[in-house]
C-alpha cells in the first residue's frame, strides 16, 4: 500500500496521445481550410464568368465620333457595338504633320493587322490618305516622288509611306488609360481591340468624323 502512494500521481500516456493528436487534428483541418482559401482566391477569381460570344459581323464598318470618345462597329447600318476611346495627346483638329499627336479626320480604311502590337493589338489605317497628300504637297512637305508613292500604296490597298513629315502609323489599338495620350491612334480596351481585330478585314472601312 505504501508503494502506491509513493509514487507520484501522472496523467496517463493514452490520455496524453489522445490530446496532442486532436490538437494536430484541429492544425491540419485549420491548414488546409487556409490553403483552400488562398487557392480559390487565386485560381478562383473569374471562376464564375461566362465567355463572351464571339461577333458575328458580315458587313463591318468602323465609325469613330472624335469628339464624344466613342467607337461604333456597324455591321453594314446596323450599330453593333460602341467602345469608348482615348485619342492623341491634341485631340482637337485635321491630322497635318509628323509627331503633331493629332487623330486624322476622314475615310480610310484597313491595311494593316499586329496581333504582338506592344498595344495588345493594332489595326492600321491608310493615313495619309489622298486629302494629306493633297495639303502636303500644297506646302511642299511632300515631295512628287513620295506622293506617287503614297497614291500607288492607296490604290493598291497597301500600307501607304510613314516615313514622310506627314507622319503615318495611325490606327486602333489597346491599352485604353481613360485620358488622351496617343500618338494620333484611337486606344480601345483590350477586350474591345480583341474583338475589332477579329471582326475587320483589310480594307473594311473607318471613318473618323470630328
Amino acid at each position: 500500500m505504501l508503494a502506491v502512494f509513493d509514487s507520484p500521481i501522472r496523467p496517463s500516456r493514452p490520455f496524453r496521445l489522445r490530446a496532442e493528436t486532436t490538437l494536430g487534428v484541429v492544425i491540419a483541418i485549420a491548414g488546409a481550410f487556409g490553403l483552400a482559401l488562398g487557392l480559390s482566391r487565386v485560381f478562383g477569381r473569374g471562376a464564375d464568368r461566362q465567355p463572351q460570344a464571339a461577333l458575328t459581323v458580315t458587313t463591318p464598318r468602323v465609325v469613330v465620333l472624335k469628339s464624344k470618345r466613342a467607337l461604333h462597329l456597324f455591321d453594314g447600318d446596323r450599330l453593333i457595338r460602341t467602345y469608348p476611346i482615348d485619342l492623341g495627346l491634341e485631340p482637337i483638329g485635321q491630322k497635318r504633320r509628323k509627331d503633331d499627336a493629332r487623330t486624322p479626320v476622314g475615310a480610310f480604311r484597313v491595311v494593316t493587322k499586329n496581333a504582338d502590337s506592344p498595344f495588345h493589338r493594332f489595326i492600321g489605317l491608310d493615313y495619309p490618305n489622298e486629302e494629306a497628300v493633297e495639303w502636303g504637297l500644297a506646302r511642299g512637305l511632300v515631295s512628287m516622288g513620295e506622293a506617287k508613292s503614297i497614291r500607288e500604296a492607296l490604290a493598291a490597298g497597301r500600307v501607304p509611306n510613314w516615313a514622310t513629315a506627314l507622319g503615318g502609323g495611325v490606327g486602333i489599338h489597346g491599352r485604353r488609360r481613360g485620358f488622351d495620350w496617343t500618338g494620333g491612334c484611337a486606344a480601345v480596351s483590350d477586350e474591345a481591340v480583341e474583338e475589332l481585330f477579329d471582326v475587320l478585314r483589310i480594307g473594311d472601312r473607318v471613318e473618323i468624323l470630328p
